[in-house]
């Protein structure tokens, strides 16, 4: 028996699933289709930084699965022509939880089974269903904290071994990867990001295993450290299915019960894995998280259209340099370090008073990691909107958080070098440093340095004046 398994977001031989079980029954016939926004029904589509890892991702998954079919075009369409091309009785898939998915996933389903096609859809990418995880009442959670303890009481499975000796259909179908034009050109905006990441399977087990030998401890504390290496970064990973959720939970439990002492560490590091998780539970429950304001009261707020200071947020020209280096680091590298992640939305959203939804659409063109669920609950979380929000007169102070997070201001001056030479003191305030020690350091604000494009006080202040319309709505509808 043959069977086609239709890769997605599980970039992966190991603990997959779908094609575990598909292996066991016979033949595989591994496919992958890139669709469109307007065939997929998807309304946030991939930005071209997530385009450029899924190049590198499918290239690494070509060189392990022998027989991957690259195909462009409507899935609805393609699958049941392959079905029928091949002579095929069974069709295997590991979940996708993004509205236009589930959608898209249902009537593939539906006309398989009209056709007499086992069709067989599994968990890959969760540690738990959307729906697995309730309230006392039966309802989704919609705080973060009883849902993490919640997770904490469900028996996580083994993950899968690869399956061995894969007999592939041999067939002529598909394209070269070439030809799904995911790379940039003209300008190749991404080159050098090879040296920076490896993309694949093997990459991510490799990234994991860096981490947990020298990066978990001590995860606790300094993972808010941008200058420091206690983050995983394998968030790129996660959101391709390069690695899974539960192979993640099993092997940090195991290192964490060798190294008594990065138990701490490892249940903080869980505990963020499960972050994850509560953003898909939320997704799923609350499909227009993406689109709509969580709490409705934010509709009223006051937002400023201002395209000339988002372009200069974009950009890392806001004149606060832990602001411009995460921005930089983002634009240079795909990634961001998730404190600087925090810092960066509040600026957009509470200095800046600019939607939520600008600062998601260019997380999205510009994050490797880029998640519809992650990506829309953080923004709505940081922006007081979301579910389980921070209260949106939480207002970090980009001077201060610069101080605290980056202390020695290594991070800072790797992305701004134009500061290299300034004082620590003066680094994270250079509007504010006396005149001979911009001198010194051969900055001329304004010229070399932009000058800030907002002042924090009263940014502050009218962020909160905004937010009294939030809460005028909010008692409204109560």
């Amino acid at each position: 028996m043959t069977t086609l398994v239709w890769f997605r977001q599980d970039l992966r031989t190991e603990d997959n699933p779908a094609l575990f079980e598909a292996a066991q029954k016979g033949s595989v016939l591994p496919v992958f289709i890139l669709e469109t926004p307007e065939q997929s029904g998807e309304t946030h589509p991939m930005g071209g930084a997530s385009r450029w890892w899924l190049y590198h991702s499918l290239a690494s998954l070509k060189a392990s699965l022998s027989g991957l079919v690259l195909m462009r075009g409507d899935a609805r369409h393609l699958i049941p022509h392959l079905v029928r091309e091949h002579q095929l009785k069974a069709v295997y898939w590991n979940r996708c939880y993004e509205p236009h998915a589930i959608e898209r996933d249902t009537d593939i389903k539906a006309s398989l089974k009209d056709a007499g096609i086992e069709t067989r859809s599994f968990k890959a990418s969760l540690l738990f269903e959307p729906w697995e995880l309730e309230t006392k009442s039966g309802g989704p959670f919609k705080v973060y904290s009883p849902f993490w303890k919640a997770a904490q009481q469900k028996q996580i499975a083994s993950p899968l071994t690869a399956p061995e000796n894969i007999q592939f259909v041999n067939t002529d179908a598909g394209e070269d990867l070439e030809s799904f034009g995911l790379l940039p050109n003209k300008p190749d905006w991404a080159a050098g990001w090879e040296n920076i990441w490896q993309p694949g399977e093997e990459g991510a087990r490799k990234r994991f295993r860096a981490f947990l030998d020298e990066g978990l401890q001590g995860y606790g504390s300094l993972r808010n450290r941008p200058d420091l290496p206690n983050v995983s970064r394998l968030s790129p990973a996660l959101h391709f299915g390069e690695i899974s959720p539960r192979m993640i939970w099993h092997e940090t439990q195991k290192h964490m019960t060798a190294e008594i002492s990065a138990a701490p560490d490892g249940v903080k590091f869980l505990s963020e894995i499960a972050w994850r998780e509560f953003a898909y539970h939320l997704l799923y429950h609350f499909p227009h998280l993406p689109s709509e304001n969580w709490k409705p009261a934010f509709d009223a707020y006051p937002w400023r259209e201002a395209p000339d200071d988002l372009a200069k947020w974009q950009k890392g020209q806001t004149g606060y340099p832990i602001v411009d280096a995460g921005m930089r680091e983002l634009w240079q590298t795909g990634y961001m370090h998730n404190r600087v992640r925090m810092i960066v939305a509040s600026f957009l959203i509470k200095h800046l008073r600019i939607h939520w939804k600008h600062g998601e659409a260019w997380f999205r063109d510009t994050l490797l990691d880029a998640d519809l669920a992650n990506n829309s609950a953080s923004w709505q979380w940081v922006a007081g909107s979301g579910a389980d929000a921070a209260p949106y007169f939480r207002i970090f102070n980009p001077i201060t958080q610069g101080e605290k997070f980056d202390p020695e201001g290594i991070y800072t001056r790797q992305w701004v070098p134009e500061l290299e030479n300034l004082a620590t003191q003066h680094l994270f305030a250079p509007f504010a440093a006396p005149p001979e020690a911009l001198q010194q350091a051969g900055i001329e604000l304004g010229q070399t340095y932009p000058k800030p494009i907002v002042d924090h006080g009263k940014a502050r202040q009218a962020a909160l004046e905004g937010y009294i319309a939030v809460k005028e709505a909010g008692q409204n509808a109560a």
